[in-house]
């Protein structure tokens, strides 16, 4: 843009596999404010992660299906200075959990936010899928099969981890009738909240077409409780507000199981994501204190994989 220049740029906390930045855009016009997304050089735990131009394309979807995302401003050019990435508008808002969760500014969004997640969820899994035809369509057992090649590729056996696995042949769910459109990462920490609620969905690079329940059983992770163990949808509701606001946008009934499952292979996944975490510390690829402190939280998944499985094996 002639005449603009970059302002207030700062490297934000969040985008632990894709690096963001946080600029003001100052032109004649006025000043614009701004992230900044880029290709980084750990990428996610799974197999298939989103190229940024098709994250991009994926986020002007959502908005044209009334899904709150951040508008897109630029595409970048992947053989660029910068390389792969796109610049999205920067929507005021808090993502920090332990902010969310505990400060008294978002006490009134709390009581809300499950069933919002609900309800956009539902907004989400409704959008049609063949408008996304960059998108991977992915089994159950496919996941399955990506995340047991992944935690075999660190040799690092995990007797938990391999209970899991065992756990999760066995009970499979059926595929569902209509693949939708799956986010992939939807959890505290990929919400902007301000005191009203949600404003806006954030990192899309997992999204993929698959079981809509695996998005409900993510966000249920114990890790995404941040502290608020009492409260699984996120650290700040009930799986029983999940699911009404759920079913009353989608007009589709949850099946409690197939979302069990789903958290059961969450907490897993964590874990060995967290295991790439900390490998990528250790051969120094990624030596940020980030990177090693994520690392070590696989034992927490250990945990929480058998305050599930242990009731069930009793």
């Amino acid at each position: 843009m002639p005449g603009a220049q970059v302002e207030q740029l700062t490297r934000l906390t969040g985008g632990a596999s894709q690096p963001m930045w946080s600029f003001d855009l100052a032109s004649p016009a006025g000043v614009e404010a701004l992230v900044l997304r880029l290709t980084g050089t750990i990428s996610g735990a799974d197999e298939g992660t989103l190229a940024l131009a098709d994250e991009a394309r994926l986020l002007e979807l959502m908005a044209a299906h009334d899904v709150p995302v951040p508008g897109v401003w630029q595409v970048l050019d992947a053989h660029g200075e910068l390389g792969a990435g796109y610049i999205m508008q920067r929507i005021d808002g808090e993502t920090l959990p332990q902010r969310i969760l505990r400060d008294d500014a978002y006490a009134d969004a709390r009581h809300r936010l499950a069933r919002e997640c609900g309800q956009v969820l539902a907004a989400i899994h409704r959008v049609p899928t063949v408008d996304a035809p960059y998108l991977q369509q992915v089994s159950v057992a496919q996941w399955l099969d990506r995340q047991y090649r992944e935690y075999r590729s660190y040799r690092e056996p995990r007797p938990v981890f391999e209970l899991a696995f065992q756990w999760l042949r066995q009970n499979l769910p059926r595929e569902p009738a209509e693949p939708a459109l799956v986010h992939g990462d939807f959890r505290n920490g990929n919400l902007m909240i301000n005191r009203h609620g949600l404003r806006a969905v954030l990192d899309w690079e997992m999204a993929h077409i698959g079981d809509p329940m695996a998005d409900l059983g993510w966000l249920c992770v114990d890790s995404w409780r941040f502290g608020e163990i009492d409260h699984p949808v996120g650290g700040f509701g009930s799986r029983e507000q999940l699911f009404a606001g759920y079913e009353e946008a989608s007009g589709v009934t949850v099946c409690p199981e197939t979302v069990w499952f789903w958290e059961v292979f969450g907490c897993l996944k964590w874990g060995i994501i967290c295991q790439k975490m900390a490998r990528s510390f250790s051969d120094g690829t990624d030596r940020t204190v980030e990177r090693g402190a994520i690392g070590r939280r696989a034992s927490e998944t250990e945990i929480d994989l058998l305050a599930r499985l242990a009731p069930l094996a009793s």
